[in-house]
């Protein structure tokens, strides 16, 4: 895990030098774990592939505001969450004016669209976003609590409260106690 965080913080350093290689490896590094990040909060995948390739150009015009010598997976995840409301914010304005003329047909899910995810997905399903968010962080992505914390601009007390009162919805849900 220590190998890993030094090599991302390398890769960074050096991507912040314009090293093309250095920009390839981290975008190939990271895309997976920021894809099941937003596909666990938008529970979309074309969406989610939306907010990674948006994402993606956040970190590039803010590649010069990391700071060597910190953690680069909180100031990730802080870009991936800022990106994720952004977008909700403004499909949110967007929906208020527009008008529905009809309704279109609805089309079964292709064999494509499906994979391992729709299961974690009803797991989380009735936990609210915020305890979904550092689950999602804590568990899946294997953030720390102070890493989770930085990235979801809360403290390390407030993402325990979440994640306690998270893993008490999943027990009640999965009937235990």
């Amino acid at each position: 895990m220590k190998e890993e965080a030094d090599e991302l913080e390398s890769l960074m350093r050096r991507y912040q030098q314009s090293d093309r290689e250095a920009a390839s490896r981290l975008v190939e590094s990271l895309s997976a774990q920021v894809f099941r990040f937003f596909l666990a909060q938008v529970r979309d995948r074309s969406r989610a592939e939306d907010l990674l390739q948006d994402f993606w150009l956040r970190v590039h015009h803010a590649r010069r505001t990391y700071r060597a010598g910190e953690p680069v997976l909180p100031w990730i995840y802080a870009i991936a969450r800022r990106t994720q409301i952004d977008d909700f914010r403004r499909r949110t304005r967007v929906s208020r004016h527009e008008w529905q003329s009809e309704t279109l047909p609805e089309t079964a899910a292709s064999a494509a669209d499906q994979d391992d995810s729709p299961a974690l997905d009803d797991l989380l399903k009735p936990l609210p976003a915020s305890q979904r968010e550092v689950l999602i962080l804590l568990k899946v992505n294997g953030l720390s609590l102070e890493e989770t914390a930085r990235a979801t601009g809360t403290s390390v007390g407030a993402v325990k409260q979440k994640a306690h009162r998270a893993y008490n919805t999943l027990r009640k849900v999965l009937g235990g106690s």
